[in-house]
């Protein structure tokens, strides 16, 4: 396993505001994007290893931001957080297998593929619950407590792909 160090930076608030907007609109997550800049702008592509390992490090960190912020009473952005787990160990899994997702629909038609392919239906509504949770970050219509149970849900949904990788 491929041990990649996390660090936290500092930008000012101007650069944090366009960096949410680019996310919103890519439909990555703000560290996502910083990395594909550095990356573009050092010259490094990540091989498919370091891809595998840098989702999965991402899906854990979002994960326990999810319930750090459940604590907290703040369901609107577990839920996205949650959500951005699903998302990345989906990732995780396509990188595994030399594929990058790029955009919601990718994700989408992989977890459709995967499921098919193992013929687990339940990770067809596991991978529901889990969108739904970032439509909720939207919206925020769902009750806290279907917040929690949906979030548990993304765990059970995380654990499965974590298998899969043999991780």
């Amino acid at each position: 396993m491929i041990v990649l160090p996390l660090i936290s930076i500092y930008i000012s608030e101007r650069l944090y505001e366009k960096l949410l907007s680019v996310a919103k609109n890519s439909g990555l997550g703000v560290e996502e994007i910083i990395i594909k800049l550095l990356s573009r702008e050092l010259g490094v592509e990540l091989d498919p290893l370091e891809e595998v390992e840098l989702h999965l490090r991402l899906s854990e960190k979002l994960l326990a931001e999810a319930e750090e912020l459940l604590r907290k009473g703040d369901y609107i952005q577990a839920s996205e957080k949650a959500w951005g787990a699903a998302a990345h160990v989906v990732k995780a899994l396509a990188a595994k297998e030399g594929r990058k997702l790029e955009s919601h629909s990718d994700l989408w038609r992989f977890v459709s593929e995967l499921a098919t392919k193992l013929g687990d239906k339940e990770l067809r509504y596991l991978w529901r619950t889990a969108n739904a949770l970032h439509q909720n970050f939207y919206e925020g219509w769902m009750p806290p407590e279907e917040v929690v149970y949906s979030i548990e849900d993304v765990k059970v949904f995380v654990e499965k792909l974590r298998k899969l990788l043999g991780m």
